[in-house]
């Protein structure tokens, strides 16, 4: 059972395998990785360059405008994604502007797809670094990796512990210092958070979430995850499952 909620839980993710059949949109899927700081997952999703991008829609009979106006497209809903994530305003706008007036001056396909790729994977980074911007010392900084790759397991403070070699109780209380939360508070907060984002871009029931994301019981699921939405799983999903792509071109 155990492995059967870890590989769930990668496949959502997406960080090894790609297994899962159409629960994401491809579009959803890509804004969704830079906004989670998903590096490898963007390198990944980037293999395909620009030009050889299927399914774009003509929007210029000029070939180069056509390839600079998709540019665009994607390098202002990375904006758009990324301030959702919590990217300052204005540095999200600036990076936009930035490469917006570098693909300008572009002068070949080559060149406008080598920058997308560059300007995609500058805000993934920009945003995986966003996760640890207030975490000052190594043994949180592995603390904060180790919580986001495990999401489909009961962590404690224990095991988080023999994880940084740390005292329990020492960890516990560098931990509140740094993030400002307890550990118990961060872990329920990123398996909130994460069964938002599967409940608005993936297939899964709450229930099956409940038992991926390694919750005791569908009732706890659901009573905490009101306490911080104000919402029920089922009642969240209705209202923010995404089933068309943003920003397609026709």
């Amino acid at each position: 059972m155990d492995y059967n909620k870890e590989l769930l839980y990668k496949e959502f993710v997406q960080r090894e395998n790609d297994l899962l059949h159409a629960p994401y949109n491809p579009e959803l899927e890509f804004y969704s990785c830079i906004k989670e700081g998903n590096v490898e997952k963007i390198k990944e999703l980037c293999q395909e360059s620009l030009i050889d991008k299927k399914g774009l829609g003509k929007l210029s009979d000029n070939y180069l405008q056509h390839l600079k106006y998709h540019f665009v497209i994607t390098c202002a809903l990375a904006a758009r994604y990324c301030i959702e994530g919590g990217l300052e305003l204005s540095k999200a706008y600036s990076i936009s502007d930035f490469y917006i007036q570098k693909v300008d001056q572009s002068k070949s396909a080559q060149d406008i797809s080598d920058l997308h790729f560059i300007m995609c994977l500058d805000y993934t980074v920009r945003m995986k670094n966003l996760r640890k911007q207030k975490i000052c010392s190594q043994p949180i900084a592995k603390c904060i990796d180790y919580i986001c790759e495990s999401l489909h397991t009961r962590i404690t403070v224990e095991t988080l512990a023999r994880h940084t070699g740390l005292n329990p109780s020492y960890l516990s209380r560098l931990f509140k210092k740094e993030t400002g939360q307890t550990i118990s508070g961060y872990i329920r907060d990123k398996k909130i958070e994460t069964a938002c984002n599967m409940l608005t871009y993936s297939e899964f029931t709450p229930a099956e979430i409940s038992s991926i994301l390694c919750f005791p019981s569908q009732s706890y699921f659901t009573e905490v995850f009101r306490q911080k939405t104000g919402l029920t799983p089922k009642k969240y999903q209705t209202l923010h499952f995404r089933t068309t792509p943003i920003g397609k071109s026709e």
